[in-house]
């Protein structure tokens, strides 16, 4: 498990698009972000859609300094001026790149101004109320429709795109019909990265596994036994201290007795002078 030998630079993935698959992962904590460069990792993303998760990037960024890191920005930017200065904002803090799910206008505006951006095709989660939650491009005219898109964000000065949730064989043959980096989550393994976010890769939820996502580990049951163990512990505490086995003699500290009576005597002199 081995660091990647130098930080990418968007050049860099332009230069690898056709050569070999990135992986990428969506991290949401230092912890998760140290322990993906630790494993190699290629690409990271992470959020920066809300005053919590903009404090914690530069946190992400000093956990895996090694990283390409894109940050993803909110999902309601109102003005091309807005979406410019929150890019800034992700940069300034020590992303890579950021991430914008908004409309060609409003990326362009921010290429201008020589950010990276990733856009976002397929399904995207803000624009879910004219899609519904499925496969999107499975028809002829929404496939047509999804190169269109990929276009208009070539077109419109992007470097990189998500592409989520599309048939395997179209994301493929869109991959080598663009010179946008797509970025495949649950999209196949014809994109230029394989992108999964870390609570899937984790179990880090109750709700049933996407089909299009793997779990390697089953953390929300950890969490689970975790906090039973948490309950157990403070309900012992609690018993030890109402039956008086707790604090044992091991974990107090003791005094010379000789020391204690002379200044038992001394307080006990003091307060009798101050009462007189």
């Amino acid at each position: 498990m081995l660091r990647p030998r130098k930080k990418y630079t968007v050049h860099d993935l332009l230069q690898l698009k056709g050569k070999r698959q990135l992986t990428h992962i969506h991290v949401k904590s230092p912890e998760e972000a140290a322990a993906a460069e630790q494993a190699g990792v290629d690409l990271m993303s992470c959020s920066f859609d809300s005053p919590e998760s903009q404090a914690r990037l530069p946190v992400l960024v000093a956990a895996a300094p090694q990283s390409f890191l894109s940050a993803a920005t909110p999902h309601g930017l109102a003005s091309p001026e807005e979406a410019i200065r929150v890019g800034f904002r992700a940069l300034e803090a020590g992303a890579s790149s950021v991430y914008c799910s908004a409309s060609p206008r409003i990326i362009e505006a921010m290429a201008r101004e020589g950010l990276p951006v990733v856009g976002h095709v397929g399904l995207v989660p803000r624009h879910v109320t004219w899609t519904g939650y499925r496969a999107v491009g499975k028809t002829a005219e929404e496939a047509f429709e999804l190169h269109e898109r990929l276009k208009a964000l070539e077109n419109a000065g992007a470097y990189a795109a998500e592409i989520e949730c599309v048939p395997h064989e179209l994301a493929r043959f869109l991959c080598g019909r663009t010179r946008l980096i797509l970025m495949s989550l649950g999209s196949g393994d014809g994109c230029d990265t394989q992108f999964l976010f870390s609570d899937d890769i984790l179990g880090d939820y109750d709700e049933r596994l996407p089909r299009h996502a793997k779990a390697y580990r089953n953390f929300r049951e950890e969490y689970q036994r975790l906090q039973r163990e948490r309950i157990a512990a403070f309900s012992e505490y609690i018993a030890d201290v109402r039956d008086g086995r707790f604090p044992e003699r091991r974990h107090v500290l003791e005094m010379d007795p000789a020391v204690l009576l002379a200044v038992k005597d001394r307080i006990q002199r003091s307060s009798t002078r101050a009462t007189t």
